[in-house]
C-alpha cells in the first residue's frame, strides 16, 4: 500500500491507497513543514494521529509532497522523520509544488501555490523547474496567508485599516502587543500564526475597497516576482493552488489582465487531483 501526504504548513492530508487505487483510509494531521518544525514535534504531530499509528507497520511506500521542502537540509529531516516511524516503507519526500503540479495539469504550465505560505514552478509536460529558491515567510511568500496576516497587523498598528474595520479586528483577535510578539519570536510555528489573521479578509464585509486593494496588491507581487520570471509565462496557462487563490479567484483574474497572462485551473485542494494521478501513473499495476 502507498501513503500520499500533501503537507502543508497548516495542515497535512493523508490519503492511504492499496494497489488496485481504492482509497483505504484519508486523513490529517496538523501542519509538517520541517523548515519550521522541530524534529520532536514532527514526529508527536504524526504519532498523534490515531489512524496513522495503527498503520506505520503496514505501508510500503509513503511519498511526502510538503511545504518547506525545497532544501536538502529539512527533506533529510523529515526523510528521518518519516524513516523512523514507517520502518518497512520506501521514504521520498518532495517540495509541495510538484504534487500541486501532478493535481493541476498534464500539460505544459505555470502552478502556483498560494495558501499558508506562496510558490511557484513551470512544468514543461515531463519535468518540473524553479526558477526561484523560496526563503519562507519572513523574507518570501507573496500573497499568502502569512503575508496577508502581516499586511493586517501592520496596519491595524499604523492605524491604516478602516475605522470600522480595525474595530471588529480588535473584537476578533488578541491584539496585545507582547502576545504577538510571543508567537513571532518565542513560539514554534510563526507562519501559521500570521495566516490565522487572513481569514479576516474573506470573513468579512468590504470597507472602502480596503480588502480588494490589499489582495490585489499582493497578487500583482506575487505575478512580478514568481511568475513573470518564467519566460513562458505569455505562452502557457498559469494554474492556482490553495485557499488563498481559491477565495480570491475574481482578483487574481484582474491583476493578470494587464500582463496578459492566462488564467488556468484554481483548486483548493490538491490532494483529488493527487489521488488520481497516483491512480492514473503510480500503481504497481499501472506499470505492466
Amino acid at each position: 500500500m502507498i501513503l500520499i501526504t500533501d503537507g502543508g504548513s497548516t495542515k497535512c492530508d493523508w490519503i492511504l491507497l492499496d494497489n488496485s487505487g481504492e482509497v483505504v483510509l484519508k486523513t490529517r494531521t496538523a501542519g509538517l513543514n520541517p523548515a519550521v518544525v522541530p524534529e520532536h514535534e514532527l514526529v508527536e504531530r504524526i504519532r498523534a494521529n490515531s489512524d496513522l499509528d495503527k498503520i506505520l507497520l503496514k505501508v510500503d511506500k509513503v511519498d511526502f509532497y510538503g511545504a518547506g521542502c525545497g532544501t536538502k537540509t529539512p527533506i533529510k529531516l523529515l526523510n528521518r522523520v518519516l524513516s523512523n516511524l514507517f520502518v518497512n516503507a520506501t521514504i521520498t519526500v518532495n517540495e509541495d509544488t510538484v504534487a500541486a503540479v501532478y493535481a493541476a495539469t498534464t500539460e505544459p504550465g505555470i502552478v502556483c501555490i498560494l495558501g499558508t505560505g506562496s510558490n511557484s514552478s513551470y512544468f514543461d509536460g515531463n519535468t518540473i523547474q524553479s526558477n526561484v529558491e523560496s526563503l519562507g515567510y519572513s523574507l518570501m511568500d507573496e500573497a499568502s496567508g502569512n503575508y496577508f496576516g502581516k499586511r493586517l497587523l501592520r496596519d491595524y498598528f499604523y492605524k491604516k485599516m478602516p475605522a470600522e474595520l480595525a474595530l471588529e479586528f480588535e473584537s476578533r483577535f488578541t491584539l496585545d502587543p507582547d502576545e504577538i510578539k510571543l508567537h513571532l519570536y518565542q513560539r514554534p510555528n510563526p507562519n501559521m500564526y500570521l495566516a490565522s489573521f487572513a481569514e479576516f479578509i474573506f470573513t468579512s464585509k468590504e470597507v472602502n475597497g480596503y480588502f480588494y486593494k490589499l489582495i490585489s496588491e499582493g497578487i500583482t507581487k506575487f505575478i512580478e516576482l514568481r511568475i513573470l520570471c518564467y519566460k513562458e509565462c505569455q505562452n502557457v496557462p498559469i494554474h492556482f493552488i490553495g485557499s488563498i487563490a481559491h477565495f480570491s479567484k475574481d482578483i487574481i483574474k484582474d491583476s493578470m489582465n494587464p500582463y496578459n497572462l492566462q488564467l488556468g485551473n484554481i483548486i483548493r485542494r490538491p490532494i483529488d487531483g493527487l489521488i488520481e494521478y497516483y491512480r492514473n501513473n503510480k500503481l504497481p499495476e499501472k506499470k505492466s
